[in-house]
């Protein structure tokens, strides 16, 4: 057993809990539970794990949202760095930032040490490819003593506490990195829930983790089954399959009772991101033609039936800040031919994104464009994707799930380095005004710099914003704690149970 009693972390949890359960909205009934037992939860994903439940990939949140794993940090409600495994940190100097731990085990019953948390943080800065969280970051850290880390950055980054919260930083023992190209998050985590057994692609079991330092979970355990079909997500819901049932569809919402409907602003946009490598829309002025053929009204109106707003930026109206910060785009080409022929292409998980497709087909056809579309599992076709295999395509991306910092989703996405860059940009101003924003450290000033790249990848029409979402979960009626985060980083936690 590690030196720390599960008595004494148990009670220390117990205190803690208000703190990580109650940032978000959710049925009630947060702090943890003495009980011996408590019920399983059945939940319903809409995403399959990509990469065999990799923490540097798309499927850091899977493993998130289902409470198994944590990084140093966490974002709170306001989106601000709040503590995770770290209970406090300092800034050192530009480069330099030293984190004090809290007493944690991992689920394997080995301690959260430094050690083991700059390892684990050593191992994510040489992922390759680069996990989205230190797209354009070089980070090094090392254990520091009295139970302290040191994180060092190449470039100051102002921005770091928020990084480390980024579900793609979470911390795992020794364990998990027993294989040179792998790492395994089961049975190796910090989280309430343990990742015990994966059906492939189709199924995960999790058990409640009992030496959790936030306080014992409510429920026993977690029973996770992955559906990209959003109709059967919710018939799972309604015959009681599933208790919880994450991204219903907005044209199965009416069919729920609306106690079982929780809606939820969230950060997420849905854009169409043009190649702008290759193909139709390496031109500019083609792109352009592109963008003034979008009536992304009718998309918020019809495909989105309400339960969203009118693309405006890259930024949404959940994040209040944005819309009085923001700067109108310059330097677009003038918009030329359009009849050219174009591969469009999306996923189903997201049940919204062919109909969306579908509409945009039938505003570009109108336009002058031929357009085919191609319509995959999102698994199936990321790499593609970022291959540069499609003219277009359409994607519903989270712009603070990575870090939580506006600037960090620019580099990643926007530029010529960026780890997540679905329109292949490559721009000398758009890098330029990436780079600037990300040397402020003042909140505000950081903020207005971000509105500032933003106009100027927008004014390359690489991206152009069609919707900003809002996320639909089912809930069933005897359940209660589930976490509505509007950064969709969590969903399962101590609190939640039936």
């Amino acid at each position: 057993m590690p030196p720390l009693s599960r008595r004494r972390r148990f009670v220390a949890g117990l205190l803690l809990a208000p703190l990580l359960t109650g940032c978000f909205a959710s049925g009630g009934g947060d702090e943890s539970s003495d009980s011996p037992a408590g019920a399983r939860l059945k939940v319903a994903l809409a995403f399959p794990p990509a990469e065999n439940f990799s923490p540097y990939g798309a499927d850091a949140t899977l493993l998130s949202r289902l409470g198994v794993t944590e990084g140093l940090t966490r974002l709170d409600a306001n989106g601000v760095a709040a503590p995770a495994l770290a209970e406090s940190w300092t800034r050192e100097n530009d480069r330099d930032w030293l984190f004090t731990l809290r007493d944690a085990a991992f689920q394997d019953g080995t301690e959260v040490t430094p050690k083991a948390v700059a390892a684990a943080l050593t191992r994510a800065a040489g992922a390759d490819p680069v996990t989205a969280a230190l797209s354009g970051v070089e980070l090094a850290a090392e254990a520091a003593g009295d139970g302290r880390v040191r994180v060092t950055t190449a470039d100051p980054d102002p921005a770091l506490p928020l990084r480390l919260s980024s579900p793609g930083l979470v911390i795992l023992s020794a364990k998990a990195y027993a294989k040179k190209d792998a790492v395994s998050p089961v049975g190796t985590a910090t989280g309430p829930f343990e990742l015990t057994e994966v059906t492939g692609t189709t199924a995960a079991t999790l058990d409640r983790f009992d030496d959790y330092w936030g306080g014992r979970a409510q429920a026993s355990g977690v029973d996770a089954k992955f559906i990209a079909d959003g109709t059967a997500r919710t018939n799972a819901l309604r015959t009681g399959e599933a208790d919880i049932a994450e991204a219903v569809p907005v044209s199965q919402a009416a069919s729920l009772d609306k106690e079982a409907r929780r809606e939820t602003a969230t950060t997420r946009t849905t854009s169409l991101l043009l190649n702008t490598r290759s193909g139709a829309f390496e031109d500019a002025g083609t792109r352009a033609a592109a963008r003034e053929a979008i009536d992304t009204s009718a998309l918020a109106k019809g495909v989105y039936e309400g339960h969203a707003d009118s693309g405006v930026g890259i930024y949404g109206p959940a994040l209040t800040w944005a819309a009085d910060k923001r700067v109108q785009p310059t330097g677009r080409a003038k918009a030329g031919a359009a009849g050219k022929t174009l591969t469009v292409a999306t996923y189903d998980n997201r049940p919204e994104l062919p109909e969306v497709a579908q509409v945009l087909k039938q505003q570009l056809e109108k336009a002058g464009f031929t357009v085919k579309l191609e319509v995959r599992e999102y698994s199936r076709l990321e790499s593609d994707a970022l291959a540069g295999k499609f003219d277009a395509f359409v994607s519903a991306r989270n712009t603070m799930l990575d870090t939580g910092d506006p600037v960090s989703i620019l580099a990643s996405d926007y530029t010529c380095e960026g780890s997540y860059n679905l329109a292949l940009l490559c721009d000398k101003q758009v890098d330029k005004a990436v780079s600037e924003a990300e040397s402020i450290s003042d909140t505000a000033k950081r903020q207005d710099a971000a509105m500032t790249a933003e106009a100027a990848i927008l004014g390359t029409d690489a991206v152009v914003p069609l919707v900003h979402q809002r996320i639909i979960t089912g809930v069933g009626a005897e359940v209660s704690g589930v976490l509505l985060d509007p950064y969709e980083r969590n969903l399962v936690g101590v609190g939640t149970r039936r």
